[in-house]
């Protein structure tokens, strides 16, 4: 075994070791904030009038009627033992069942999001390379600084009235229309099962409810990508072996693509953890925005209605999601380039 693959095989297992540790950090910070804030979660369900003997009794069957450190020993508990609790508005769900429905909603709209981002990151970015100290470079500079800080919500509405409410092309406000029965669910995700079933007809209709949501989310995210590949590729076409491939007469479109664009976007690869990251902070403004009948909506409203399960059990699985994606990024991203070191 060589001594790279040690190291790797060392970090590898030295981040798996580090992952429950990031999760209970979180999962603690999610404990303490929710009980943080000014309100109570049983009156929230029952009403201020509701007997006291009511509420103890509620109070107790959530695991709220100890101190904190009992109530945390209870939550953390319930965590070990993959329990995430029953929902407080939804009534006898679970949270499981809850991130069963919504999560594949959340999943189609960041999958195609991501996507989004990544062709017209890089498409912009490769363009204002090969074309510095032009219109094009400052025109790909310019694109990734207002994307960047475009506000997702403004984004959204503006798509939403231009799109939907003066030109009427493409609709909003849910994920597929009532008027119809969506595809036999096999992933979840609406295209892929439309697909799967040989229905063309449902697959342009979940196509259409995805348009707006997937391009506010993801042009806002793209900007993150053309920044990267910008200025990676402006520095890897001014590197010493490019100089030397164009004196041994190798084409432009040859360097470009074998050589510069490979390097160049080793460093997309490092922050497409961090990305995704970013990218589940978003959906929750974009289901909102767009009404989408996802998971981060969902939790959204479990925070207005403060139900402590749901809220917690969400922020987990969503944390949970994050760490695993940014694990095998890693690993990913040091087995495309060798010149990493542990």
């Amino acid at each position: 075994m060589s001594n790279r693959l040690k190291a790797l095989l060392y970090y590898i297992t030295a981040r798996l070791l580090l992952a429950p540790l990031m999760l209970w950090v979180i999962a603690s910070l999610v404990f303490v904030l929710m009980r943080a804030t000014p309100g109570d979660p049983v009156d929230a369900v029952l009403g201020t009038r509701a007997p006291a003997e009511v509420k103890i009794a509620l109070r107790t069957q959530l695991g709220l009627s100890g101190s904190w450190a009992e109530q945390y020993f209870h939550y953390m508990n319930d965590l070990f033992h993959l329990h995430l609790g029953t929902s407080l508005s939804s009534k006898g769900q679970t949270v499981w069942q809850i991130i069963k429905s919504f999560f594949p909603a959340t999943a189609e709209l960041a999958i195609y999001s991501m996507a989004i981002a990544l062709a017209v990151g890089i498409t912009v970015g490769v363009v204002a390379a090969l074309r510095p100290n032009t219109v094009w470079d400052v025109g790909g500079r310019l694109f990734g600084i207002i994307t960047y800080s475009l506000p997702l919500f403004w984004i959204g509405m503006l798509l939403q009235l231009i799109f939907s409410v003066q030109l009427g092309w493409l609709p909003i406000g849910t994920r597929f229309p009532a008027t119809l029965n969506p595809p036999t669910q096999i992933t979840g995700l609406y295209t892929l099962d439309a697909l799967f079933a040989g229905d063309s007809q449902l697959f342009f209709t979940s196509l259409q409810y995805l348009v707006l949501p997937v391009l506010s989310l993801g042009i806002v995210i793209s900007g993150i990508f053309e920044r990267i590949v910008r200025v990676n590729l402006k520095q890897t076409l001014q590197s010493d072996y490019v100089e030397a491939a164009k004196a041994r007469g190798i084409t432009s479109s040859s360097i470009l693509f074998n050589h510069a664009l490979k390097n160049a976007l080793i460093p997309v690869i490092t922050i497409l953890g961090l990305t995704f990251a970013a990218l589940l902070g978003g959906a929750v403004l974009t289901e909102v925005t767009f009404s989408w009948p996802g998971l981060a909506n969902r939790l959204f409203e479990a925070i207005v209605a403060r139900d402590y399960p749901v809220v917690q059990g969400v922020v987990v699985f969503f944390a949970l999601i994050v760490v695993i994606i940014s694990i095998l990024v890693d690993i990913l991203n040091a087995w495309v380039d060798p010149r990493i070191r542990y």
